[in-house]
């Protein structure tokens, strides 16, 4: 029995528009992925002077996420570059930091221990550029300390240390889910 004609070209078109389709769909959960958090810091692909994530974004009712990068001059003891981090608490609103890096690098060391593992560590210095936590306000100072461990070993940390007023992001990141990129002397 033969096809109707206006039947088999609905049957090609939906044979040709559904991987257009998913594609499309799937562009659209990747641009909401890469901008939900964390958006006014651009990703770096490659390897970054130094630069770390702290594994995926929240897809739960409560977490936290983190990342950043920048510039480093050891001979010149300067660091320069941009972090956030998001802490999501449950019914309540993001509460979403971005901190700008303070120029001066507080410690480095290629010669670092932590978690039982040697590696790479380095202490800066963060002002909170803008906030939407109501606790937290702008021009706040916190410190943080990375950790890269070295050797094949996958113990790489991020630590965030703030005054009391921005103690909500007071956290540490930990674990294989991280990825810290921080340069050797």
């Amino acid at each position: 029995m033969p096809m109707n004609p206006v039947i088999r070209r609905a049957g090609i078109a939906l044979l040709v528009l559904t991987p257009l389709l998913a594609l499309i769909a799937m562009a659209g959960s990747a641009g909401a992925y890469s901008t939900q958090y964390c958006s006014q810091v651009p990703i770096v692909y490659g390897i970054p002077p130094w630069g770390f994530n702290t594994g995926s974004p929240i897809t739960g009712a409560t977490g936290t996420y983190s990342r950043g990068h920048g510039d480093i001059d050891l001979a010149a003891n300067t660091v320069s570059g941009i972090m956030c981090q998001v802490f999501r608490v449950r019914n309540q609103p993001d509460r979403l930091i971005i901190m700008t890096v303070q120029h001066h690098l507080v410690y480095h060391s290629h010669y670092g221990q932590m978690w039982g593992y040697p590696g790479n560590i380095m202490k800066i210095t963060v002002r909170v550029k803008s906030s939407t936590d109501p606790g937290c306000r702008v021009g706040t100072i916190g410190n943080v300390t990375l950790f890269a461990s070295y050797n094949g070993v996958r113990s790489d940390s991020v630590q965030y240390f703030f005054p009391a007023a921005c103690k909500d992001h007071d956290h540490l990141y930990h674990g294989p889910q991280v990825n810290n990129q921080v340069p050797p002397l």
